[in-house]
This record gives C-alpha cells, sequence and structure tokens, in this order.
C-alpha cells in the first residue's frame, strides 16, 4: 500500500534537520527536498562545521537534490524548510526552479521576503506557516541558550 504524507509530516522531518543542526552547535534550519511523495534528500545548517557562509540548510539539500536527480533543476519537487529562506538561499532556489517552496516560522530580519517574492522563479508556488510555532521555538531556545 502506498502511503501518502502531508506538509506537517514532511516539515517534521526537516525540523528533525533543524534538531541535528543545533546539536552540532550550529543555528537549527534544518530542510529537505520531496520528489514523487518521498524524500530525497536532507540538509542541515552547517555553516560553522564548514567554516563556509554558504553551507545552509537549503544550499546543502538543493545540492544533495541536484545529485541525487542528475539534474540542476527541481521541478516536481518541493523544497520544505524550518525557517522562511535568506535571499541567497532564495535567489539559488529561483535558479534551480524549484516547484515549491514550504516554510515553517519566518524570519523578519533576514527572510527573503523583505525583499519580495521575485527572487523565486516566476512559477514557483510558496506557501508558509506550516508548523510555524515549533519551528520559531527551536530558533527561540537556540538563542536563548547561547545569551
Amino acid at each position: 500500500m502506498l502511503e501518502v504524507y502531508d506538509d506537517a509530516y514532511f516539515m517534521r522531518q526537516a525540523i528533525a534537520q533543524a534538531k541535528l543542526a543545533a546539536r552540532e552547535g550550529e543555528i537549527p534550519v534544518g530542510a529537505i527536498v520531496v520528489s514523487g511523495g518521498r524524500i530525497i534528500a536532507r540538509g542541515h545548517n552547517q555553516t560553522e562545521r564548514l567554516n563556509d557562509v554558504t553551507a545552509h540548510a537549503e544550499i546543502i539539500a538543493l545540492t544533495a537534490a541536484a545529485n541525487h536527480l542528475g539534474d540542476k533543476y527541481l521541478h516536481d519537487c518541493t523544497l520544505y524548510v524550518t525557517l522562511e529562506p535568506c535571499p541567497m538561499c532564495a535567489g539559488a532556489l529561483g535558479w534551480a526552479q524549484a516547484t515549491r517552496i514550504v516554510y515553517g516560522a519566518s524570519d523578519d530580519k533576514r527572510g527573503f521576503m523583505r525583499f519580495g517574492r521575485e527572487l523565486l522563479h516566476p512559477k514557483t508556488i510558496l506557501e508558509y506557516g506550516i508548523l510555524h510555532e515549533e519551528c520559531g521555538q527551536l530558533m527561540t531556545e537556540f538563542f536563548r541558550k547561547r545569551r
């Protein structure tokens, strides 16, 4: 029997990646890429580990998905990410032509929506707020512990 998963299920998988990032001392952002109803790539922030400011969860998941697909375009793919992507990640997702992007918590300081959804491909479907409280709590707890 084929199981069908919903947005909340996939966002929980992204949250698991964010928790992994937090355990590693990284800002807790996690991302997954789904194609055909199954996860084809996972990523979490690794900027500290790799000493690379571009090693965001979305970029790592995007690269893994492209490698899995053998294609630079993420047609018929959905990226789930716990935090609103930054402009760099939104631009990369735009170039990758992701079909759909779903994010949990908004990022009023560094999120791409400060500049508008024009950073994404025009056909990309954007949805947000999926498990936003749980996603936001990850960030709140992480920064509270650091202060």
